[in-house]
């Protein structure tokens, strides 16, 4: 197989275990509360990327956590996971998957506004397009109106924050202490979330402990699939497979919750697959286009 080809393998795989974690999530939300399923899956992705932290290469450096983009990427991670979590506990996992899906388009736009990064119209029709891919799904005023898919939206601005000031993170600060952070302050919420609550001590029979450390096994998994294909294939080859995560969660909303996503939604679901995924191809292209010229600087005025 061709590195763009494994990387493709790869990134299906890594896709398809996202979406098992979201539903094992989901189905341990019913007896299990929010709080406390963050705070031992925050705490134990903690202490294992922790230990990859101290224990490896990169090296445990305390003043990088105090760095203000590290404090606003972990503050936005912890918004993230308290509502994506409800709104998987709340509402169907296809909808809030499919909302999921419309993150490229957002970073987009939020590279455009905030970081001043380029934007051509081919870019910014597929933002448009992408976003009344969102309004088919979430349909406000309607009756098929779901108020977690409003959760879903702030977990998508969320990961639009995390992963702008992610972009403007000094290179000193190692991709482990990040993580191990973010583990970290998803653990500190759900504990805050359990206080705020009232929710009484949750201690997990063995049962339970198992099935938690599965679903942090499928999300460790599929982070680290994910890492690999991004760096052995060309992102313009593997983007389009990240949406391969929506038809695994529209099939598992099927078989395991008995979820009909109408025929809207999934129309919705299409366009923003299509549109997020084109936005993608186009960023690889260009970024490609500025290495040649930037390697070749007199390209431009021969071809």
């Amino acid at each position: 197989m061709s590195p763009n080809a494994r990387a493709a393998l790869l990134m299906t795989l890594s896709m398809a275990a996202f979406a098992c974690e979201d539903a094992l999530l989901k189905t341990m939300a019913v007896d299990v509360p929010i709080g406390a399923l963050l705070f031992y899956i925050g705490l134990a992705g903690m202490l294992i990327f922790g230990a990859w932290v101290v224990f490896g290469p990169e090296g445990l450096r305390w003043r990088d956590l105090c760095h203000p983009l590290v404090v606003l990427r972990n503050l936005a991670e912890a918004i993230c996971g308290v509502t994506f979590l409800t709104a998987l506990s709340l509402g169907d996992l296809s909808i809030a998957s499919a909302i999921l899906q419309a993150l490229p388009l957002m970073m987009t736009f939020g590279a455009a506004l905030f970081l001043g990064e380029p934007v051509g119209w081919r870019r910014w029709s597929s933002i448009a397009i992408g976003f009344l891919g969102v309004l088919l799904i979430v349909r406000p005023g309607t009756d098929a109106f779901q108020p977690s898919s409003v959760l879903a939206l702030i977990a998508v601005l969320s990961l639009t924050v995390r992963d702008l000031a992610t972009r403007r993170l000094p290179d000193r600060i190692g991709s482990g202490l990040l993580t191990a952070s973010a583990f970290g302050s998803m653990s500190v919420a759900g504990a805050v979330l359990l206080i705020v609550a009232g929710d009484p001590v949750f201690l997990p029979d063995a049962p339970m402990a198992g099935v938690m450390v599965v679903t942090l096994g499928f999300g460790l998994c599929g982070y680290i699939t994910m890492v690999t294909a991004t760096r052995i294939g060309e992102i313009g080859a593997i983007a389009p497979f990240r949406y391969s995560r929506l038809v695994f969660a529209i099939i598992l909303g099927v078989l395991v919750f008995g979820e009909r996503p109408d025929a809207l939604a999934l129309l919705g679901a299409a366009i923003i697959a299509g549109a997020g995924g084109y936005a993608m191809l186009r960023e690889a292209r260009l970024r490609r286009r500025a290495a040649r010229l930037t390697a070749d600087p007199f390209r431009s005025s021969v071809t």
